[in-house]
């Protein structure tokens, strides 16, 4: 079971699921959820190595060092800290 934090909530997620709906709940913004409107951008303060590669949805957007979408993101394991 991973642990995602987002200004300072948390939550359980499964591993390798997807962490959008986590984090809707957890105040995020969602706009389109499929990567194109860059709404969902959360700046990764701990745990990058936890989430899935950036996929072509976030270098579009040019996503770069700590920046990612977070309806794009997977969650691997352990614990990863959002902020958006």
């Amino acid at each position: 079971m991973a642990k995602l934090y987002v200004n300072d909530q948390e939550v359980d997620i499964e591993d390798g699921e997807k962490i959008v709906d986590a984090i809707e709940e957890l105040g995020v913004p969602i706009g389109c959820s499929n990567g194109v409107c860059g709404t969902c951008e959360v700046d990764v303060l701990e745990g990058m190595h936890n989430l899935s590669e950036l996929n072509e949805e976030e270098q579009d957007l040019g996503m770069e060092g700590t920046k990612r979408l977070g309806c794009q993101c997977t969650i691997q394991s352990g614990i990863v800290k959002l902020a958006f």
